[in-house]
């Protein structure tokens, strides 16, 4: 569903009528139909009527979510709005993603990059722990913006290249950024899918997550799971993994999930048992989706369902 309010008003304050617009720019009845209807005008088309009354396009069309929880995540989004669910999903999931990846930014300073955006978290801070806050922040945005669309590999890859791009390790020749590994790699002291590999696992996963008629919560943590073990990346599996958590949680109105720092070792353990019991990892995840509710709770944000 989308809105054209932006549009309404911008024809109003202009003086132009919808007829006028139509005749002016040669629009189909079909497209000023669109528009009535709140369907989805083509890129050229709302580009032409953004042309023609001087407004930009994106002010004129906005998609309406039918899940609570991501269009309130988009309003506050685009309004910049303080201390909502935006802004604390932002610090409380970027602080602990990257602490459980061995960050030493604490909750206090990805809050103060969050909120200033400048830095000033003292000597001793990896300049990588600084650009990858900052990269997870816009990975979160690429997530709500794209949240409803099916999960594919190219989704996967981007989320990877928002986060790793201009590291240390974008320098290095055998680290591909945005791409799966060039070089095996061993987790936990056990092996994962090989390089070689990869893409056939992630499409075999992918096809098999997609094909379900109806994803629960249980369906996502399996697939972070099955994920993890893939280890498809160099590196940032575990971050891009948990993004993709939100993003699929988001996609199939299920209350999301972050993982905390201080459940670090429940994760882990639930993760390298997940062949031999499930129930380690669920217990953690679904742990952790209560404490999510809580944030809606204090916001007064009201939530039906898992």
């Amino acid at each position: 569903m989308f809105s054209y309010e932006g549009l309404e008003k911008a024809l109003k304050e202009k003086g132009i009528g919808k007829t006028e617009l139509s005749t002016e720019l040669g629009l189909s009845t079909r497209t000023v139909a669109k528009i009535a209807k709140g369907e989805k005008l083509s890129k050229r088309s709302i580009q032409r009527i953004s042309d023609y009354i001087g407004v930009p396009s994106e002010q004129l069309m906005r998609e309406i979510s039918n899940n609570k929880i991501l269009q309130i995540l988009r309003d506050e989004k685009d309004m910049n709005l303080p201390g909502g669910l935006y802004h604390e999903l932002q610090v409380r999931m970027t602080y602990n993603s990257n602490h459980i990846e061995g960050s030493k930014l604490s909750e206090d300073q990805t809050r103060y990059i969050f909120e200033t955006n400048t830095v000033d978290v003292g000597a001793g801070i990896p300049v990588d722990d600084i650009l990858e806050t900052i990269h997870h922040f816009r990975a979160v945005d690429y997530v709500i913006e794209n949240a409803e669309e099916i999960l594919t590999e190219d989704i996967i890859k981007e989320l990877h290249y928002i986060l790793k791009h201009d590291t240390k390790d974008s320098t290095l020749s055998w680290f591909a950024v945005g791409e799966y590994k060039k070089r095996a790699n061993v987790v936990g002291g056990k092996g994962t899918t090989k390089p070689a590999d990869v893409h056939k696992a992630m499409e075999a996963l992918l096809r098999e997550y997609n094909e379900k008629e109806k994803v629960n919560i249980e369906d996502i943590i399996a697939l972070h799971a099955e994920f993890e073990l893939i280890h498809p990346f160099q590196d940032g599996n575990g971050r891009v993994g948990r993004l993709v958590v939100l993003k699929e949680c988001l996609r199939h109105n299920l209350i999301p999930f972050i993982i905390e720092d201080s459940k670090k070792n429940y994760y882990y353990r639930g993760l390298s048992e997940w062949r031999n019991e499930k129930g380690w990892l669920i217990d953690t995840c679904l742990d952790s989706q209560d404490s999510f509710k809580r944030i809606l709770d204090a916001l007064e944000i009201q939530y039906d369902g898992e």
